[in-house]
This record gives C-alpha cells, structure tokens and sequence, in this order.
C-alpha cells in the first residue's frame, strides 16, 4: 500500500493563496493564508520572502496553467485560426457564467496591488504579452495586415467579457463577445488598407 505524501508547506502555502487569493483577492490576509496552509509564518518568509514574493509566484503559476488551458482550447478546435480564436471566447464565456466565477485574477491583481513595483505586475504583463502573442499569430494566420492590432482588441474584448461575466451576474456576455470576436476577427482580411 502506497500512501501519498503530504505536499510541504511551500506547495501548501502556493496551493492555498492560489485558491483564496482567487476567491477573496490579492487582499487576503496573512494570517487566513497561514491557516489555510496549515504553516507557521517562518515558511512564508523562508520560501516566498514575504506575501508580495507569493502573490507573485501565484500569478507565475496561474500563467502557466491558464496559458496552457488557451492552447488547449485553441489546439481542440483544430487548425483553422478563426475557429481557434473564437473557441478561446467560447470557452470564457462558459467559465464567466459558472457559478464560481470571481473574475479575472490578473486584472483584479493589477487594480488591487497599488505599489507600481510590486512584483505581481511584471507576471500579469507577461501574462498579457503572451496572450496577446498567441492571438496576434493567428491573426497573422489568417493574413490579417494588423494582426498585433487585432491582438489588442481581442485582448480588450476578453477583458470586457471577463468583467462582465464577474460584475454583472445572470447577464449574457459571452453571446455579446462572441458576436463582436467574429466581426473582429472578419474585419480585417488580408491585402485591406490600414
């Protein structure tokens, strides 16, 4: 019989903020994260510096589990780059209207963390820059002359949809964005002018 070990108290303390700083923000006390974790304050500082050096490392994870759910998503709608942007809107718009939705956690991290150098910001920028990487090619894909472009309004449009989805409960955003995806998505062919 193989008993499975118990995570230490850096991986408790990751697992723990990711799931509460999610649910409660990036405000969430120490002392509710300690708890949680079930870790005296010695492992915080020992493996994290302090909350700000967790934060940031939640959101470092966080970016690599969501950025690897977009390519999933966009790999499970094949090959053709406008199905695979707008499975990405699909896919939101399901998550924005279940029942545990709280938001966006990078965008409420950027509004919440008021200190400009706080750590947090340089992994929600990169998490950005990678979205917007994996948008802009498939807009290059499907030879659009402006793709960073419609990279950004793509990015603009999932940011609205996110919002709306944790502000505006038993609304529809997701019909709303997937409408305007398309019609991003169509508007600019390639060879059209600037």
């Amino acid at each position: 019989m193989t008993t499975s070990a118990k995570p230490g108290p850096r991986e408790r303390l990751l697992l723990t903020a990711q799931e509460l700083t999610y649910a409660q923000g990036v405000g969430v006390g120490v002392d509710a994260l300690l708890k949680g974790a079930g870790v005296a304050r010695r492992s915080l500082y020992e493996h994290f510096g302090g909350k700000d050096g967790l934060i940031a490392e939640v959101l470092r994870r966080s970016t690599a589990e969501d950025v690897e759910r977009y390519r999933a998503t966009m790999d499970a709608a094949g090959a053709d780059p406008r199905a695979r942007l707008l499975a990405v809107v699909d896919r939101l718009g399901r998550i924005a209207a279940g029942p545990d939705f709280h938001g966006c956690r990078y965008l409420a991290a950027d509004l919440a963390l008021t200190d400009p150098d706080h750590p947090g910001h340089e992994v929600t920028r990169a998490y950005r820059r990678t979205l917007h990487g994996l948008f802009e090619d498939e807009f290059a894909a499907l030879g659009h002359v402006r793709p960073g472009f419609a990279a950004d309004q793509l990015l603009l449009l999932v940011d609205g949809l996110l919002a709306a989805g944790a502000t505006r409960p038993g609304s529809d955003p997701a019909a709303a964005a997937r409408e305007l995806a398309g019609h991003l998505i169509d508007a600019c062919p390639a060879g059209a002018p600037e």
